[in-house]
């Protein structure tokens, strides 16, 4: 046999190393080429970098923190809770019908209707108001209008017989049978100063009741908002009245109060004219504390003046009564009920 020849074998490895020694050494210069202009290209930033004034620093960097914040607000959404439920307040009035009506509205109300259900009054005090009206709920009852007409009318009657005796008079005198006794038992003569008092009594009462019948027309047309049932055209002026109420009082909510952690509710009525501003506030019944006594007024008068009326309710009021409970709650919360 025949020997293989060796220099075929040993040129074998020496021609398939170079190709790949070529092939390195350009990768590596290329990468080095890249590294280079990358270096390059930092240096020109740093550079340009260097040459920008304070200013222009600041405005690039205020651009791009308003970018990514409102790529940050605007790819999340926020659902804000309702001033109702932060409070945990008591739940909304129902909306319900009625088949009867009644001429005040109630203390408290515990739905809207279209009337108005339940006993009281708008009077200041309580009191029977003077009308020259006949009443029309009890004839029995008679006003002091009715007394002083029946008065008026038994005088008017007795003037009549007395410009009717004058004329008489000559006939009885010249009547010779007709005895004087019989004159007596009709009765003693009335006396002129007599009826001139009377009449002038009863013009003093006249003119009495009709300054007490005109001052009570010009007195305000008041309403008295509380609980229970309340108009639907109250209601919306009402609410947006205690949400004004909560936020100023959230913001003066008193210091004192809070070092001292006093706690309680009262009953307090709010009275607004027309125009929105306030008359005054009266503490129905107190918290206990004169602090928080206080506190309420104060907040309801720095949340003064309110909305004016709107159209529907103007038109027959001038002064809202709105009485509430107001509850100093122990989260440092002013909640009004």
């Amino acid at each position: 046999m025949s020997p293989k020849p060796a220099a075929r074998v040993l040129d074998l490895p020496r021609r398939a190393k170079h190709p790949r020694r070529g092939s390195w050494a350009g990768a590596v210069d290329r990468l080095d080429a890249r590294v280079a202009e990358l270096e390059r290209r930092i240096a020109d930033f740093d550079r340009r970098y260097a040459q920008m004034n304070v200013r222009t620093r600041f405005g690039a960097a205020s651009t791009v923190s308003l970018l990514l914040h409102a790529f940050v607000i605007f790819g999340l959404s926020f659902t804000v809770p309702e001033l109702r439920q932060l409070h945990n307040s008591a739940p909304p009035l129902e909306v319900v019908l009625v088949n009867a009506k009644s001429q005040a509205k109630p203390a408290m109300a515990d739905a809207l209707a279209q009337h108005n259900l339940d006993g009281g009054g708008n009077a200041d005090s309580p009191q029977r108001a003077r009308s020259p009206l006949p009443a029309t709920t009890r004839d029995t009852q008679t006003t002091e209008l009715q007394l002083a007409q029946k008065r008026l009318a038994e005088l008017e009657r007795e003037a009549r017989q007395l410009l009717s005796k004058p004329g008489a008079k000559p006939e009885v005198a010249s009547a010779p049978e007709q005895p004087s006794p019989r004159a007596g038992e009709q009765g003693p003569p009335v006396d002129a100063t007599d009826l001139v008092q009377r009449s002038l009594a009863i013009a003093r009462l006249e003119a009495q009741i009709s300054k007490d019948w005109n001052a009570y027309q010009e007195r305000p047309r008041r309403k008295f908002i509380g609980a229970r049932t309340q108009e639907y055209r109250f209601a919306r002026y009402v609410e947006d009245w205690r949400q004004k109420i909560e936020r100023i009082g959230e913001l003066n909510y008193p210091q004192a109060a809070r070092e001292q952690r006093i706690y309680g509710s009262l009953v307090a009525t709010v009275s607004i004219k027309a125009n929105g501003s306030l008359e005054r506030v009266q503490i129905d019944r107190s918290s206990g504390s004169k602090l928080l006594d206080e506190a309420t007024v104060r907040i309801v008068t720095l949340a003064a003046p309110y909305a004016a009326f709107p159209e529907n309710i103007a038109r027959d009021t001038d002064i809202l009564h709105i009485t509430r409970t107001w509850t100093f709650t122990r989260a440092d919360q002013f909640v009004s009920q």
